[in-house]
């Protein structure tokens, strides 16, 4: 019955396809537009604090490094295990099949990779009736994280799964907005949890396009803005009072966990982020709020 509650919840949700307008024109007051320059190319947000482009990486990394261990204990505590069923819905969108090359991106504890190969499996093994086929042998998944911490603390998970002697996955560490595979070489792209904490945005959703087959889809899962006024209020102490002291309680470390919660809200909303996606290039992007919009799934192709 807790399950069953818990999927109506993680799957209460609003489609929206977008027909996006054109970029807002720029402001006519130079001095305005001037000072809008400069804190776009030589600062960025790090929760609510502002401090300079090159430090926001470092900053970030030391926040994964600090909750690695942590990491899936905490998602389990502040998203009540929902965050599994988001996964899930992550995974059945982007609809995985035998052959496939797939690129996971701050995917690095494994989630997102793990069910991407077993959907693969799952798929391969109906058609041909357990057989392992050529095609399935041909399926490379790459889990790709700027952190190396939490990439070992992938390939623990994926030896404790017995994942060990699967050649189809690959551990890369690397940047979202740099990335090292050649261009149109993926078949599907993921990032879940991650790309708001990125410095640039437009250059990870720039080397996804890149990356991607014509015919690929780009899906990210990601915690956004809710849009239902008197659960907005209550989701704001909780994030603001609960996450942090849960963070301090359970981690040992509450800075980390008002950064996160302050990245939230920095993070642009479910239209904004939808219309990058489309200034990246992609096309049919659309998006499905989650439970209320705590968390949205953005997706487009490249046609």
């Amino acid at each position: 019955m807790a399950l069953r509650a818990s999927r109506r919840l993680a799957s209460c949700s609003s489609h929206r396809r977008l027909l996006l307008p054109s970029q807002a024109q720029a402001s006519c007051n130079p001095t305005v537009a001037a000072a809008s320059a400069f804190l776009h190319s030589h600062a960025t947000s790090f929760g609510y604090k502002q401090v300079r482009e090159e430090e926001k990486s470092r900053l970030v990394g030391n926040v994964f490094s600090s909750v690695a261990s942590s990491y899936d204990l905490m998602n389990d505590l502040m998203s009540v295990g929902l965050h599994r069923l988001w996964k899930d819905r992550l995974v059945s969108k982007l609809n995985p099949f035998p052959g496939m090359k797939h690129l996971d991106v701050a995917g690095g504890t494994g989630d997102v990779a793990f069910r991407v190969l077993e959907r693969v499996k799952s798929v391969g093994h109906r058609a041909m009736q357990g057989t392992l086929t050529d095609t399935e042998e041909d399926t490379h998944i790459y889990v790709c994280d700027i952190n190396p911490n939490m990439l070992n603390v992938g390939k623990k998970r994926a030896t404790e799964r017995g994942y060990n002697d699967e050649h189809c996955l690959s551990w890369i560490q690397g940047d979202a907005e740099a990335l090292s595979f050649e261009d149109e070489s993926m078949d599907g792209y993921t990032i879940a949890f991650g790309i708001r904490n990125v410095t640039h945005i437009e250059k990870a959703l720039s080397e996804a396009y890149r990356v991607l087959k014509r015919g690929g889809r780009f899906l990210c899962l990601e915690l956004s803005h809710v849009d239902v006024p008197v659960f907005k209020q209550i989701y704001d102490v909780y994030s603001f009072s609960v996450v942090p002291t849960m963070g301090e309680l359970v981690a040992g470390d509450r800075q980390s966990y008002q950064y996160l919660v302050e990245s939230i809200r920095r993070f642009p909303n479910q239209e904004k982020f939808a219309q990058m996606i489309q200034e990246a290039g992609f096309e049919r992007v659309e998006y499905e709020n989650l439970v209320g919009g705590v968390v949205a799934i953005h997706s487009g192709l490249k046609l």
